[in-house]
């Protein structure tokens, strides 16, 4: 167990990397996005690489940081249903969740997505829009994703496991007051923001 506890942690690890610099290029895509605009608008000028960079930068934020999402338990889920449950029926949802659910479909979806990828990046497919960017750049996205859920996949179905046999205290229970992760960050921000204020 303390093996596969290191392996969850060495996952865990290298998602929340990938997940917090690859969040950045939100910040690249709003920038694109807004220069596009004013030299649209000033210049009557466009371009559609800068047009497809900025989907492609959302893309890769939203498909490639989704493990660090599903790490951080701010995947989407029933909430007021599941807070409502006792501790160990949560575990085994998430538990049943993971392995039947999310596992068979992020394998069945990099099946796909391999051959899809390959198709294009050997047929060095190309926008339809003129001035456009490669697709296949685009297409890779999917298959590297898979790859990234299937990887912290594993790593939440050790941390489970460990849980329902009491290895390390239940994730569970800290959602217990009712409050999303999220919820209580900004909750502890304002505490400090209205303690700084003072």
């Amino acid at each position: 167990m303390r093996a596969l506890l290191g392996l969850s942690r060495i996952i865990d690890a290298f998602n929340t990397v990938v997940g917090r610099w690859l969040s950045w290029l939100i910040v690249a895509a709003v920038l694109i996005s807004a220069t596009n605009a004013v030299v649209r608008k000033l210049f009557d000028m466009s371009s559609n690489s800068f047009l497809e960079l900025q989907w492609v930068l959302f893309s890769v934020v939203f498909m490639l940081c989704s493990p660090w999402t599903l790490l951080s338990n701010e995947h989407i889920r029933i909430d007021i249903i599941n807070h409502n449950l006792p501790l160990k029926v949560r575990g085994w949802i998430d538990m049943i969740g993971h392995v039947f659910f999310l596992m068979p479909f992020a394998i069945i979806l990099l099946w796909w997505s391999v051959p899809f990828f390959l198709v294009s990046w050997q047929q060095n497919e190309q926008s339809f829009s003129a001035g456009g960017l490669p697709q296949w750049p685009a297409k890779s996205l999917i298959m590297i994703m898979c790859v990234l859920l299937i990887i912290q996949g594993v790593s939440e179905i050790i941390k489970r496991f460990a849980m329902m046999v009491g290895a390390i205290p239940d994730s569970n229970a800290s959602a217990q007051s009712g409050h999303s992760s999220a919820e209580m960050e900004a909750e502890r921000l304002l505490i400090n923001i209205n303690g700084d204020t003072k």
